[in-house]
């Protein structure tokens, strides 16, 4: 029997004795310290898996180019792989093992200049389709902070895989951004303090897209009552359509330039028309946001019918809402050019049943056609999974749909979409839960978004700030390349240089009629957010945003006092390993 001291770390897992004496502390363990982890590492809950044959193969890697390159630089091994170079060498160390995903070149090894040069260029105009923050009342969306940040995070598993699966390095819990591990999952992480300082002051974003959602999915809020009117529909929105506008023109207000737009709530139905009437009249919504899965469709006038699902090719339902926004889109396309952007949420539903009303890309073509003066935004590319190991299984074993690998929703929509000049793919959470953890998934949803709808027609989102700052999913799509020998098969096109610019940006651009979103510098006409925001925010906002009244925020002060120490990240893991 182990001795299980009060308080311990053995004592709060809960593992058995016997696979305790098969597990040891990852902290005090003589394992290595990695800039991304090479090992499963339990949080007590479960019975961590042995290392992988291919986590070990990049893990002895990267220990072989951080020793080489850190002999020629003179530093210690832990020095290096503090730097850029020990993010080089991970890159480097991956593509090796998994196929060539991310661009990065050797001299990245000694050269931080070299690193930067490789990734995303200062100049890069980069717009986010796909924002949120919620309002303060709310401690936001912990589940999705968890499923990106990995076991640090507190939970006690995977919430997204409660089977335990695999990911393509072997863990059934990769950490998708660095920067998350092991930081406490704060209700604050997604309120507008945070939102501001993730979005303008650590990321390179030029211009983002304030999202909202319409009122609550049933299957994930088991026991709460479906709305019966919009009004009871707000009290489950984790961000109302006033709050969405009220935060738009703050930033945009103290940066003195457009750096932030908002989604109007897109509520359909007749029994809806006059709250969408308001919301013109009142709030002048940049564009759209519109869920299918949720209840929000009010199909008649009776006040005490429950609203529902509904399809996007519903002609009682839809096209009144359509008609309503076509009128007004001419009057108000000098103040917002994007007021017919449509951005409609499909995939990331597994429940059954496969139908539009739960996310099935069937009902876009029929709407996309009827009223072709909208432009009809897919967000999350429709993808149905929210875990990719079947995917991956899917992929491996040529599960093919018209001679491409069959990605749930994903390739139904793309080959759908090919000839609908109006239908847009945006990738927000289906890049991000990828590109890290399933890259070979990551691969074929971008390689199939171009070959079927082209560089032109797809957009950048990132879910933010549910994973982070935003800098990191830049960062990486500007990094990843289809590996050729997955085009060489599939007949998908290379992601240039170009195409990245187009698809960080420049699409999103077009479609809003953004002034000078060109290749050049945007700087002088995207003013910066001012250091002091939150000494800014006026009573009206706090008020509207639903929080308590507070002195100043201090993350500036606390990041520069932790700098100004020396202080340095640790890459140690916390939890358990299998000896």
């Amino acid at each position: 029997m182990l001795k299980k001291t009060r308080g311990s770390r053995e004592e709060d897992a809960w593992l058995s004795d016997s696979q305790l004496a098969r597990c040891a502390r990852a902290d005090e363990a003589r394992i290595f310290q990695s800039p991304i982890p090479t090992r499963i590492v339990s949080n007590g809950e479960y019975m961590p898996p042995p290392q992988s044959e291919k986590q070990k193969r990049v893990e002895a890697r990267i220990q072989q180019l951080a020793d080489s390159a850190g002999k020629r630089l003179g530093i210690t091994r832990r020095q290096f792989l503090l730097g850029s170079g020990g993010m080089a060498a991970a890159f480097l160390a991956l593509n090796e093992t998994f196929g060539r995903f991310f661009e990065v070149n050797p001299a990245e090894l000694f050269s931080s200049e070299a690193f930067a040069a490789a990734g995303a260029p200062p100049n890069l105009f980069v717009m986010d389709d796909q924002l949120h923050m919620v309002r303060s009342s709310m401690a936001g969306p912990q589940v999705l902070r968890a499923w990106a940040q990995g076991p640090t995070s507190g939970f006690g598993s995977n919430p997204f895989n409660p089977g335990g699966d695999p990911d393509e390095l072997g863990s059934p819990w990769t950490p998708w951004n660095p920067d998350l591990v092991g930081v406490p999952i704060d209700p604050e992480n997604f309120h507008v303090i945070r939102f501001i300082k993730d979005v303008f002051l650590d990321s390179q974003l030029s211009v983002g897209v304030l999202s909202n959602n319409t009122a609550f999915i049933p299957d994930f809020n088991p026991g709460l009552p479906i709305p019966k009117s919009v009004g009871e529909a707000q009290e489950n929105e984790i961000l109302t359509a006033l709050q969405t506008v009220a935060v738009r023109n703050f930033v945009n207000r103290i940066a003195g330039s457009t750096r932030l737009l908002a989604h109007g709530l897109l509520y359909p139905g007749i029994g809806n028309l006059e709250f969408m009437q308001f919301q013109i009249d009142e709030y002048k919504p940049d564009s759209w946001k519109g869920y299918t899965i949720s209840p929000a469709a009010k199909v008649d006038l009776d006040r005490d019918s429950e609203m529902r699902a509904w399809r996007l090719d519903d002609e009682a339902v839809a096209y009144p809402t359509y008609e309503l926004i076509s009128r007004h889109q001419k009057r108000l396309g000098a103040l917002r050019p994007g007021f017919g952007n449509i951005c409609i949420h499909k995939g990331l539903m597994p429940i059954p049943p496969d139908t539009p009303e739960r996310g099935n890309p069937d009902d876009i073509p029929k709407a996309a056609r009827d009223w072709p003066n909208l432009n009809f935004i897919i967000y999350h590319s429709a993808l149905r999974p929210l875990y990719l190991s079947d995917t991956l299984q899917d992929i491996l074993g040529s599960v093919l749909r018209n001679g491409v690998p069959d990605i749930q929703w994903t390739t139904q929509f793309a080959q759908l979409a090919e000839d609908l000049p109006n239908v847009y793919a945006e990738i927000g959470t289906t890049f991000a839960s990828s590109v890290i953890t399933f890259p070979t998934v990551a691969a074929h949803v971008l390689g199939q978004l171009m070959k079927y709808l082209g560089p032109h027609r797809i957009v950048f989102g990132t879910d933010s700030v549910y994973y982070g700052s935003p800098q990191w999913q830049i960062e990486a799509f500007w990094r990843f390349e289809i590996p050729e020998s997955i085009r060489r098969q599939y007949g998908y096109p290379p992601l240039t240089k170009d195409d990245k610019r187009r698809i960080l940006g420049l699409n999103s651009a077009r479609l809003y009629r953004l002034p000078s979103a060109s290749e050049r510098s945007p700087h002088g006409v995207y003013r910066p957010v001012p250091a002091d925001y939150a000494a800014l925010i006026p009573n009206e906002l706090k008020t509207v945003l639903n929080f308590p009244d507070f002195a100043a925020d201090n993350l500036s002060k606390m990041k520069a006092g932790y700098l100004a120490t020396g202080s340095t990240p640790s890459l140690a893991r916390f939890g358990w390993i299998r000896t």
